[in-house]
């Protein structure tokens, strides 16, 4: 008999994360996500790997969080930015101002004595940290920001970095002060809250130069970000080989937190005004350099249609930018950035139809070409960087874990299996340890019910228990899980929940519905202002194919999802009694009373128009009004600091199903935001959801 895997496994599984080549290609550096069970919280560690495998992985900086490693030019130092504790060579005789540009009136929000890590709370905030890795030691603190610092590039010289950091004027240093003694919130933003921040306040975030040596700043005051994307995305500092250029992000609109735009920019480091470069038609990210300066690539959607896949740019000029990848009609994955294998072709992951692959592109004339042959569809492409004559990658295979693998630049088109050397084996005692879940992928063709009635065909990831023969099937308990976005997509991963479920008996059922992205534009936006109709079809038709399949047991159904996977449950019970029980987590219910209270108004006016404009698109677009035909058991959940899906959504879900009489808990993680971060929490989540379809499950006593 398989043995479960206990809830407290959570604990002992690692997640890749920010991987940097060094500039000779001999070396990578990356982020690993733990879980320390002493501090009950996430930590994220550097690590530093050769890529030739020749030995294993050591830690740079342990138990303290760190992200955004970067190789300075030469190789000799690794930037990271972490918030740890004061470096003891910044805190003595050190002045306080130092970061202002020579008592600039515009930094004077710095000049108070900052306590350690360079805020005025107790916490230390993000810093700028350098690992000298020819003389060894611990890292070396560079900047020493009273708000901290958000993210960073090298310049050319290696002498000098360029940060993005916010930067308060007197009167809203105040008002901060103010809002962290408990006083009273003040705003005057239509972008008033967001998921990354919480509340939002008017400071500006500016690009700072920074010599690396003293830490001495100057400020460029026409490299601001602004808009309603900003605190999500950043500025995203990129310096030009040539060190002639900084490139950036911002929204320049008339009314910037009433827009999705992100706007590419570039300013010079020594100061003076911004040049705008594209047209106020992107949301750009990720922006990259042509190794010789002469182009810039970075990756847009639509900022006024998330449904549109997110396509690959190539920036030759002013207003001169196309997409290299828009033949494709398929989206740049979650994390696969686009790099530049030489002057003229671009390597990128692509999500195409539930997979991750990487593909080159020609800078010219695009032809995207698919790469790393013999990576089947079991198994993704997560992140990319590239330098010297290596390419660095990490591979998700839900059976093995998620690990970095390098090969030659050469042999791109060589079997993967032969040319790629693998670097990390992170979950290697875990995967000894339990049953992984094993991944099928299932294809359903069915009848739209939701349209004009053609035939639909949608494609599931499916996880089943160890032993299971989908060949000699015997049903078991199934759990449809949708996934969040909804402009998202399932694709192979190596995710604990899955094994945690498999483990006790489950099938996890990830359907690509309708609105999921990787399978193009028109399959995607088919569910653009149509929530709860063509994806509830999709859904419910791929959790019939498995009956019919014999794979899963009809009395013992189940469904649950996060964010939209919630929305989606929330849906799925109003439509059908076929659920044993349901869970819908951090979900939105009712868009109308969500409007304003979440932090997606600029999406939800492009999806569905305004509601005192529109209100019939937001009652068809919500699952509260048809709350009266809920017969199913739900179990209902939220974080208490959720700023995309608020938690009165799941307050007045559970009040409804209640007042009807329908069995349902609450369950509100304390200090929580939209994704539970306590590992304790991610503990009881699981154990609880596990109860909850037991407790409902008719063949358990």
């Amino acid at each position: 008999m398989v043995s479960t895997v206990p809830a407290e496994a959570l604990y002992d599984v690692s997640r890749l994360s920010d991987i940097a080549v060094s500039p000779d290609g001999t070396r990578v550096a990356f982020v690993v996500a733990e879980r320390d069970g002493e501090e009950e919280s996430d930590r994220s560690s550097l690590f530093v790997a050769p890529t030739d495998g020749s030995r294993e992985p050591h830690r740079l900086a342990r138990a303290s969080d760190a992200s955004q490693p970067s190789w300075s030019p030469d190789g000799d130092r690794l930037g990271f930015v972490a918030a740890r504790d004061q470096d003891i060579d910044r805190a003595i005789g050190r002045p306080s101002d130092s970061d202002s540009d020579d008592g600039d009136e515009s930094d004077a929000g710095n000049e108070e004595e900052s306590d350690a890590g360079g805020g005025r709370d107790d916490e230390p905030k993000p810093q700028l940290w350098l690992f000298d890795l020819e003389r060894g030691g611990d890292a070396i603190q560079v900047t020493d920001r009273e708000e901290g610092i958000r993210e960073f590039d090298w310049g050319p010289d290696g002498e000098q970095v360029v940060v993005s950091a916010r930067d308060p004027t007197d009167e809203e240093a105040e008002q901060l002060e103010q809002r962290r003694e408990g006083g009273p919130i003040e705003t005057e933003r239509l972008q008033h809250k967001s998921e990354a921040t919480g509340w939002t306040d008017p400071v500006t975030s500016y690009l700072f130069v920074v010599d690396t040596g003293s830490g001495d700043a100057r400020r460029l005051d026409d490299a601001y970000g602004q808009g309603a994307q900003e605190p999500l995305s950043g500025l995203q500092p990129s310096w030009s080989p040539d060190g002639d250029r900084i490139a950036f992000v911002s929204n320049r609109t008339e009314r910037p937190d009433d827009s999705g735009v992100m706007d590419v920019y570039t300013v010079d480091p020594s100061g003076g005004e911004a040049e705008q470069l594209t047209d106020g038609d992107t949301l750009a990210s990720s922006l990259e350099w042509s190794p010789d300066g002469d182009r810039l690539a970075f990756t847009s959607a639509e900022p006024d249609n998330l449904y549109v896949p997110t396509e690959v740019y190539v920036l030759d000029g002013p207003v001169e930018y196309d997409s290299v990848s828009a033949s494709l009609d398929r989206t740049v994955s979650w994390f696969g950035s686009p790099v530049w294998l030489d002057g003229e072709t671009l390597l990128a992951g692509v999500a195409d139809g539930g997979w991750v692959r990487p593909y080159t592109f020609d800078a010219e004339t695009g032809d995207p070409r698919p790469r790393a042959e013999g990576l089947d569809r079991d198994r993704s492409v997560r992140l990319l960087d590239t330098a010297g004559d290596r390419v660095v990658c990490s591979v998700d295979d839900p059976e093995r874990g998620h690990d970095l693998y390098a090969l030659p630049r050469s042999e791109l088109d060589a079997s993967f299996e032969e040319s790629a050397v693998r670097l990390t084996s992170l979950n290697r005692s875990f995967v000894d340890e339990h049953p992984t879940a094993a991944l099928h992928r299932v294809t359903t063709d069915h009848d739209d019910t939701a349209g004009d009635g053609d035939p639909v065909t949608v494609e599931s990831v499916v996880y089943t228990p160890p032993g299971f023969d989908p060949a000699d099937p015997e049903p078991h308990p199934t759990v449809l899980w949708p996934h969040g976005g909804p402009m998202s997509y399932d694709d192979p991963t190596f995710r604990f929940t899955n094994t945690y479920f498999t483990s006790r008996g489950y099938i996890v059922l990830r359907p690509n519905y309708r609105g999921s992205t990787s399978y193009g534009q028109a399959f995607c936006e088919t569910l653009r202002g149509r929530w709860g109709s063509v994806e509830v079809v999709d859904q419910l038709a791929a959790l019939e194919d498995l009956v019919d399949r014999g794979w899963a047991a009809p009395d013992r159904l189940f469904a649950t999802g996060f964010s939209y996977g919630g929305i989606s449950t929330g849906f799925l019970v109003t439509e059908t009694d076929r659920f044993a029980a349901a869970a819908p987590e951090h979900g939105i219910y009712d868009r109308r009373s969500s409007f304003g209270t979440d932090d997606t108004h600029v999406f939800t006016e492009h999806d569905l128009g305004l509601p005192w404009e529109n209100p019939e698109a937001y009652e068809a677009n919500s699952s509260i009004p048809d709350i009266d035909q809920v017969e199913t058991p739900l179990l209902v959940t939220a974080g208490e600091n959720d700023w995309r899906c608020p938690p009165t959504q799941a307050e007045q879900l559970y009040v409804s199903v209640r007042k009807q009489g329908v069995p349902a808990k609450l369950v509100v993680y304390q200090d929580e935001g939209h994704s539970p971060g306590d590992p304790e929490n991610a503990v009881h989540r699981l154990e609880t959801i596990v109860e909850w379809f037991e407790r409902f499950d008719p063949t358990v006593d």
